[in-house]
């Protein structure tokens, strides 16, 4: 097993749900409600220095039990290597403690992921869109979501065609 990985295992074994590496990457999935005590640890301990946290992302699964997954990928300057975080989150619970705590850098990178997939960060200190206007109905990054949108477009005023190149 990857070093850090088992480390972070031994550490909080009830936190880690599964560990996988492929390609030379290393995966830890963790429980959500663990999620700022992990980031905390790995970023604090000398021997991983977990100092940047390069994105925060999600995934939709429709079909499974816990719906969302939120990535964390994080990096360390001094030490070089990497490692994804992910925490599984359901429809009917979709909140994930926010890590601003951790690394205030995760401030936009959380706001990205509540306006596109409605998932929503405890404690983030200005959990507010970011993209989309306060009024916009829905998630787009959903995999439910309609892919013509919900109507908006049929507002617009379209310019009329031309027949032949535009001079």
């Amino acid at each position: 097993m990857h070093p850090p990985a088992q480390s972070i295992r031994e550490r909080f074994p009830d936190a880690v749900t599964g560990v996988k590496e492929a390609f030379g990457e290393l995966t830890v999935s963790v429980r959500k409600d663990r999620i700022v005590e992990v980031c905390r640890a790995l970023r604090d301990d000398p021997a991983w220095a977990f100092n940047f946290l390069s994105d925060v992302s999600s995934v939709d699964y429709p079909d499974a039990e816990e719906r969302f997954e939120v990535n964390y990928h994080l990096y360390s300057i001094d030490k070089c290597h990497r490692v994804r975080l992910k925490a599984r989150v359901s429809e009917d619970d979709c909140r994930i403690e926010s890590v601003t705590s951790v690394w205030a850098g995760a401030n936009f990178m959380e706001r990205e992921v509540y306006d596109l997939m409605g998932i929503e960060f405890v404690n983030h200190p200005d959990l507010r869109r970011i993209l989309l206007t306060d009024d916009f109905d829905g998630f787009p990054l959903r995999k439910d979501y309609p892919t013509e949108g919900r109507g908006w477009r049929n507002t617009f005023e379209f310019l009329p065609t031309t027949e032949g190149p535009v001079s």
